[in-house]
């Protein structure tokens, strides 16, 4: 079935949240399993439109990531829990900070993961390459954040 441009992005955002996307090709093909016709040129436009970025995952593989969706958009635990699964390398606390490390070019995106899941236990994040500071409150503090944070990325 042939989509509306945003319908078809929509999907191609969700198919990489779901897999682990290496190229275009293999996108083609995830869109077509999933009943939406789309060639290699017009993938190459959404990746473009939703700005699509490639991020080396844990495993040495780069893989295409969507490091901002809509501030309005929260990302469900379960999302959450896989992002952070998938890319936490390392969790460290001092006071009410938690530093988070991950693969180098990939901090963006479980920075941007956690700024859309907004957790009442958390201010903000900053992120580097491979490294994200976030700022927990002080009624919670880093050493309970970087507990939750460990266990939701199976550290």
């Amino acid at each position: 079935m042939r989509l509306a441009k945003t319908q078809r992005q929509h999907r191609v955002i969700q198919i990489l949240e779901q897999n682990a996307v290496c190229n275009q090709s293999q996108l083609v093909k995830l869109l077509a399993d999933a009943g939406v016709e789309a060639t290699q040129a017009t993938v190459s436009r959404d990746l473009e439109d939703i700005g699509a970025v490639k991020v080396r995952a844990a495993g040495g593989d780069s893989v295409y990531a969507v490091p901002e969706l809509p501030k309005d958009r929260v990302a469900p635990e379960e999302h959450l829990r896989r992002v952070l699964g998938d890319w936490v390398v390392e969790v460290a606390v001092s006071a009410n900070l938690v530093v988070l490390r991950t693969p180098p070019g990939s901090a963006h995106v479980v920075a941007s993961a956690l700024d859309r899941a907004s957790l009442p236990e958390i201010v903000g994040t900053v992120a580097g390459d491979d490294t994200i500071m976030v700022v927990a409150t002080e009624r919670v503090g880093g050493s309970k954040l970087a507990r939750r944070l460990g266990h939701l990325a199976g550290l």
